[in-house]
């Protein structure tokens, strides 16, 4: 058995823009019905969302006949559950509240196989379905793609050294989290904020990175493409369906 390709990586490596989709609903039976759009990546939030590792497995398995690229972003820059999920089979992963280099340092070692990191080794996992696929534990690391996020004045500040970090491949900027950090909590349209995201996706670009961004406004996410943020998601599973329903049952009921 060949080890997978992580498509979206290669992606971004040749510049290309993705764009994705945030999965929050906590299931796999919805997962699986989005994965089948044909979005880029989708990501399978763990950290604002009722996630835990078994839930997210049956989500890896749900996407596994799309070409969707699953994202996994963990709860938080810890290497215990950046090691699980890698080890049910994510090949991405974004790592939340990186506020320096260092930071972005254990993210990285986290996610990579000695030499290169301290990922711990386990023979018989769902990433290497389940010991055949040959050489696995020497080819992994060139497929993982590590993405650490950005949100707060002080990790922008950090920002050239987080970019420079060897082994992230992409840097994700939290426009909700950024804004509250700069007091203009759920207002990231606020010019302050716009400024601040501008001038990281210009740092983050300059160092060679991929800059990422979700906006659920279709005007927002196109302002960020036209920009230069490569991996962009565009909406949200729970977006969909709530202003999906509210949307059906206006054309039939008067709802205010």
């Amino acid at each position: 058995m060949n080890h997978p390709i992580n498509r979206f990586k290669q992606g971004l490596q040749a510049r290309q823009p993705q764009i994705g989709l945030w999965a929050s609903l906590s299931s796999h039976y919805a997962t699986e019905v989005i994965a089948g759009a044909g979005f880029d990546w989708i990501l399978i939030d763990t950290e604002h969302s009722p996630n835990d590792p078994p839930m997210v497995h049956m989500q890896l398995q749900a996407m596994m006949e799309s070409q969707t690229t699953p994202i996994v972003r963990v709860p938080w820059n810890d290497q215990v559950a950046l090691k699980r999920v890698l080890d049910i089979g994510a090949q991405t992963v974004l790592i939340p509240f990186v506020q320096d280099a260092e930071e972005a340092s254990l993210a990285v070692a986290a996610c990579k196989y000695p030499p290169e990191g301290t990922r711990g080794v386990a023979t018989t996992i769902r990433a290497n379905r389940f010991g055949r696929i040959k050489d696995y534990h020497k080819n992994a690391n060139a497929q993982i793609c590590v993405l650490v996020q950005v949100e707060t004045r002080s990790a922008l500040a950090e920002l050239d050294a987080i970019a420079a970090t060897p082994g992230v491949d992409g840097v994700f900027i939290g426009p909700q989290d950024l804004a509250a950090d700069f007091g203009h909590l759920t207002n990231p349209s606020h010019p302050e904020v716009q400024a601040a995201i501008a001038d990281g996706v210009a740092r983050i670009n300059k160092a060679g990175k991929a800059a990422g961004i979700v906006m659920g406004v279709e005007a927002d996410a196109r302002k960020w493409l036209d920009a230069g943020c490569l991996f962009v998601a565009v909406g949200s599973d729970i977006g969909l369906l709530a202003r999906g329903a509210e949307a059906l049952l206006a054309k039939f009921k008067n709802t205010n």
